[in-house]
């Protein structure tokens, strides 16, 4: 791109602060610049944009981690128990309930599905739980769990993106950017969002579940593996010491700056803080990835192995980050799209072999957590972007495997810590599961929630883009106070 298409590109995006700036430093623009000096929506430190900052108000939770199943975890079998749905197994699905409705790969009259799973109240709390989840009846009373959730998507890439950015397109910036924009990092060594995909497979939305949409990119997710390099092209080419690129850097370094006084864009300001976060994660990096320095007790109560790339080891790696300061951990994974298509999507031993490799690792984080003195300012999160169906999927109507297809109208998670009331559930469906019927609970609303958990009113917390102030629960959202402490 030449300088002339490079300006004129910048000038496309340019806000009004910019271009007053540009104006010159005695002109006109120049004083009105300085009048509205204070009239920014976020403070940030010009040469450390990661440095931390105080919310609006004092916050219960200090930092985040997101436990993402991707496809939608089938709730009916896990948290939500419906006996009148189990007395009417294989009945034809009233009218009512169907009529006029999309379902992603269900039409005509679906059967009822009953769950074919045992439940039972667990813990003081007497929170009903599956069969299915062994070891998260150890920590019913650690965590609150929301049936009344609902999103206006019945299809994975569109959920998810709305549930991580408030929209169900590409390009605005996400829950962890949101956090970090607001509260910056407590490391200076390490990112402030952090992300971890296990079986190596990336979320239908993709990287703009953790992408900063138009906020400066600082502030996206850094993706993390924990097995091989932690990240990719950190690492100092071959013939190049550490002394090297330190000279290498700062000779950037003068380069952009040069570059961000005549132009004045900001993200050149942004690539030089990232450049020299990523010099300074090259020693440290290393280190908080390496789960062989924990005890064999700590690991063995993950069933975390050193060298591979596994949710446990990924469950692992989220404490030792958050505990050195990280502010936004979110971790994928992927295979609950329990539509019934093979074995694997069952919801008898599919889904009880997906759990025996999940809430292992899930229950031992949060109670890891819990005996660090950690979980009382952590916000943990446990969910998918939907729900299941109360029926029968309708390509699988036939077979031998039960499962169940995409549901937006109510489905459940759960959430610990952070200021959040644990051994209780909140909000309840219809006897058959169709609707919700108690204290219903948008993804809006959950957004507003965790922000509010970490200090911020959701609707304060904003940028201007393109004339316009943005948010992450965009002109929705409120607090869902019933599940406060």
């Amino acid at each position: 791109m030449t300088p002339l298409h490079l300006q004129h590109a910048l000038g496309q995006q340019q806000t009004r602060r910019q271009f007053l700036r540009a104006a010159g430093q005695f002109s006109l623009g120049a004083i009105a610049l300085r009048s509205l000096a204070g009239d920014c929506c976020a403070a940030t430190d010009v040469e450390n944009p990661l440095a931390p900052r105080p919310p609006h108000f004092a916050a219960r939770a200090k930092r985040v981690i997101y436990l993402h199943m991707s496809g939608g975890p089938p709730h009916l079998d896990l948290f939500d128990y419906k006996p009148e749905l189990v007395k009417r197994d294989g009945q034809d699905c009233p009218d009512e309930f169907t009529k006029g409705r999309r379902f992603a790969f269900t039409g005509g009259t679906p059967k009822l599905m009953g769950t074919p799973r045992t439940f039972q109240p667990r813990g003081q709390s007497g929170i009903w739980m599956s069969d299915a989840v062994p070891n998260f009846h150890r920590i019913a009373d650690e965590i609150c769990v929301i049936r009344s959730m609902n999103t206006d998507q019945f299809n994975h890439t569109p959920a998810e993106l709305l549930l991580y950015t408030g929209s169900p397109r590409q390009g605005r910036p996400s829950m962890g950017s949101w956090v970090t924009y607001g509260l910056g990092s407590e490391n200076s060594d390490l990112p402030g969002f952090v992300v971890l995909i296990s079986n190596g497979v990336q979320p239908s939305g993709g990287q703009g579940c953790w992408g900063t949409g138009f906020l400066p990119s600082v502030f996206q997710g850094v993706q993390c593996r924990s097995k091989g390099d932690p990240v990719l092209y950190a690492s100092d080419p071959p013939g190049m010491d550490r002394a090297l690129r330190r000279r290498t850097l700062d000779s950037l370094r003068r380069l952009n700056e040069m570059q961000e006084a005549e132009l004045g864009d900001p993200e050149t300001r942004t690539r030089i803080a990232q450049y020299e976060l990523a010099f300074r994660m090259q020693a440290s990096v290393p280190e908080v990835m390496d789960i062989s320095r924990e005890p064999e007790t700590v690991r063995a109560a993950y069933g975390a192995q050193p060298g591979e790339a596994s949710f446990a080891n990924n469950c692992l790696l989220a404490r030792r980050l958050v505990e050195k300061g990280v502010r936004f951990v979110q971790l994928f994974d992927w295979g609950w799209d329990f539509h019934g298509t093979g074995p694997s999507e069952d919801i008898r031993n599919g889904l009880t072999e997906k759990m025996r490799k999940t809430d292992q690792p899930v229950a031992a984080l949060i109670e890891d957590l819990r005996d660090r003195g950690l979980l009382a300012d952590t916000l943990v999160l446990w969910g998918g972007e939907f729900g299941r169906t109360p029926f029968r999927e309708g390509r699988t109507a036939g077979s031998t495997n039960l499962g169940r297809d995409h549901y937006p109208d109510c489905y459940s998670m759960f959430l610990a810590g952070g200021g959040i009331r644990p051994g209780m559930t909140y909000g309840e469906t219809d006897e058959l599961g169709f609707s919700v019927v108690e204290n219903k609970v948008h993804v809006h609303d959950l957004q507003a929630t965790v922000l509010h958990a970490l200090g911020f009113d959701h609707k304060r917390l904003t940028f201007r883009f393109q004339g316009r102030d943005y948010r992450l629960t965009d002109v929705h959202g409120e607090v869902v106070k019933g599940i406060l402490s």
